[in-house]
């Protein structure tokens, strides 16, 4: 698979460049699915994965795309696996949303969806998002985007090398200023990104490069 990780999602050109660079052919020939598990925890949750769903967020899913699937994580377990499965080997871009870390990477455990993902073919991108980018590394660590509603450390999905701690220095997020998160970096054995809005991780082939139009910073690298 190839990863491009987001702080906000398609928040620049460079942004969507590098989105473009990764598939293997252009989004007007791509199908995609989009999830928005992540966003259910929290106050709002439905009209902010709605938002996402129908573009009004994160300009991911109204890029054009051929086709576009809402894939629902939670009801997963109660379908047919050969079902949704077939649909996910077809797309050529999966569509992650954020929302509650944790919540997120759980339900990507239990649905079997995270279980999914190895099978996949290589020039399949994940395209991630805050929370989803967070569930994408080895360790989520303990920043304050985790911290509301309070939950304990868990280990996350291990799909990439290095973990990322998205909103660098975003006035929503006080405990991601760079110093605090240079203090989350520490606590963490792996390298780890910390990016701002308008910056992004894309990886190929198990390689990292940064796309920025903004500010973001390495750690342990």
């Amino acid at each position: 698979m190839r990863y491009l990780l987001t702080s906000s999602g398609i928040s620049n050109a460079s942004i969507r460049a590098a989105l473009v660079d990764l598939l293997a052919k252009p989004i007007a020939e791509s199908d995609a699915l989009c999830v928005a598990t992540g966003m259910y925890p929290f106050p709002g949750g439905p009209q902010h994965a709605y938002r996402f769903i129908t573009g009004d967020a994160g300009g991911v899913t109204n890029l054009g795309w051929k086709s576009l699937g809402v894939l629902e994580l939670t009801a997963l377990p109660s379908i047919d696996p050969e079902v949704w499965k077939a649909d996910v080997r077809n797309a050529d871009a999966l569509l992650l949303w954020g929302g509650h870390a944790l919540y997120l990477c759980h339900w990507l455990r239990e649905s079997g969806f995270a279980d999914l993902l190895p099978s996949l073919r290589d020039e399949v991108v994940y395209v991630g998002t805050s929370a989803s980018s967070m569930a994408a590394g080895p360790e989520f660590g303990e920043t304050d985007y985790l911290r509301n509603p309070p939950v304990v450390d868990e280990q996350a999905l291990g799909l990439v090398e290095f973990s990322v701690a998205p909103h660098l220095d975003h006035p929503d997020f006080p405990g991601n200023s760079l110093a605090e998160l240079e203090k989350w970096a520490a606590a963490i054995p792996n390298p780890a990104y910390a990016i701002d809005d308008q910056s992004a991780v894309k990886v190929i082939d198990g390689k990292a490069e940064v796309v920025s139009e903004g500010s973001w910073k390495l750690f342990n690298g």
